[in-house]
């Protein structure tokens, strides 16, 4: 069992930049691929970003890409999705992931077995 923790979010400027985190605890996170995803107002939850376990496979949205990104530090079973360049758009509950099952990136939510409770993130214009 996997217990994720997302930190990191709250209240910004359009332009400004946040870095979430996502602590890991319990079994061998360390090995997870491990993903990002969204819930922005309105919509279904989608997938922001994800990284394979040794973090030198990475993936995004395209929504994303160029602005967002996701390492992770496994000595302390944390990942951070690093958001720069933040849009009014990009107000979202933010959510991390943990797949046991996958051995590289991946965008879909049914790869998944473990999510965190989310943190809420707004962008002001």
């Amino acid at each position: 069992q996997v217990q994720l923790v997302e930190s990191g979010g709250g209240l910004v400027q359009a332009g400004d930049s946040l870095r979430l985190s996502c602590a890991a605890s319990g079994a061998t996170s360390s090995t997870y691929t491990m993903g990002w995803f969204g819930r922005f107002p309105g919509k279904e939850r989608e997938f922001l970003g994800s990284i394979n376990w040794s973090g030198g496979n990475t993936g995004y949205a395209d929504s994303v890409k160029g602005r967002f990104t996701i390492s992770r530090d496994n000595a302390k079973n944390t990942v951070y999705l690093q958001m720069n360049s933040l849009k009014p758009e990009d107000t979202a509950v933010y959510y991390c992931a943990a797949s046991r099952r996958v051995g590289t990136w991946s965008p879909w939510q049914s790869n998944y077995d473990y999510w965190g409770q989310g943190t809420q993130a707004t962008v002001s214009s």
